[in-house]
């Protein structure tokens, strides 16, 4: 079920990009290069792409196809559909032509290296969208394997800058699902202070920051006011004020609630885990099963004491 909405998102990817005119230009796209880009985003995905591509390349000269299946999965996943689609959505639909064209341009190359880099793993689905999308010379299992260098194609600025963005919007998003924050609320946010290479970000990138992470307004202020929950980035730290948008006391109540249940789950699954029995009779599988078990309700029970730590930061 994973791997079948795997194959959903990046159709989805390229029928977002066919809807926007990305595969329109009349040249065969395995032709096609990558533009000397000037926006940021365009800069940062190009180099996220070849830095994919010494990965994969790494794995398979020392066979460890897991990993280069691995670290397909999460650039393709993670940081073409989840970010750089959604990144480039204000320039495909701005007024700047220009723009327009390079996001075009890039986002082309880079569908073009995910069908290729992903081709052996997943055969099928990658050559009906390279056959579907642009006019092609020859089949992709023809075409050539990539072989540019991430040294030559890494912009170290736009890396840091967009590694700050998906950092403090990563930072936004679990503050809010932590505390129920409802989705779809947008809350003013303040900081304290911002060093100049945060503010520049912030400055260039505020459109994008604030639709994806539902943010209404960034204000400064000299200190945060009580019932406001704290989100650290380089260069500064914001501020959301959540005490009139939530209830706390109800919040707190029902994450303790929850962490009293997977406790309580957590004791029985370390009594027989620390059974010398359990241990010596039941099957290798079931052992594992249940050490798994232990190890993910340990995970969630230190998600939900993280969160009451921020609860009780509001209060």
């Amino acid at each position: 079920a994973g791997y079948r909405n795997f194959g959903t998102k990046i159709w989805n990817a390229a029928r977002f990009a066919e809807m926007n005119g990305v595969f329109e230009d009349d040249a065969p796209t395995e032709r096609r290069r990558f533009a000397d880009a000037t926006q940021t985003v365009n800069k940062w995905i190009i180099g996220e792409t070849a830095k994919v591509r010494e990965e994969v390349d790494t794995a398979l000269e020392h066979y460890r196809f897991n990993d280069a299946a691995n670290a397909l999965y999460a650039f393709v996943w993670g940081k073409v559909c989840d970010w750089y689609v959604e990144f480039s959505k204000p320039l495909l639909s701005g007024d700047d032509e220009a723009a327009k064209a390079e996001t075009r341009q890039t986002m082309a190359w880079v569908l073009d290296q995910c069908f290729t880099l992903l081709h052996p793993i997943m055969p099928f689905i990658t050559e009906e969208l390279w056959q579907t999308l642009g006019t092609r010379d020859k089949m992709l299992i023809h075409a050539d394997w990539p072989d540019y260098k991430a040294a030559d194609l890494v912009d170290p600025a736009a890396d840091r800058e967009m590694n700050w963005v998906i950092g403090l919007i990563e930072g936004i998003r679990s503050a809010r699902a932590q505390l129920h924050v409802p989705a779809g609320a947008y809350i003013p946010m303040l900081h304290t202070g911002l060093s100049a290479d945060a503010q520049s970000a912030w400055t260039k990138n505020q459109t994008l920051i604030k639709r994806l992470a539902r943010i209404e307004s960034l204000d400064q202020a000299e200190s945060f006011p009580k019932g406001c929950i704290s989100v650290a980035a380089d260069g500064g730290t914001f501020g959301l004020p959540l005490a009139d948008v939530i209830d706390i006391e109800e919040e707190k109540s029902r994450l303790e609630k929850t962490l009293g249940k997977l406790q309580k789950d957590m004791g029985g699954l370390k009594g027989r885990l620390g059974n010398p029995k359990f241990l010596e009779s039941a099957p290798e599988d079931v052992v594992e099963e249940t050490r798994d078990l232990l190890a993910s309700k340990e995970d969630e029970a230190e998600k939900l004491t993280a969160a009451l730590e921020r609860l009780a930061e509001l209060a």
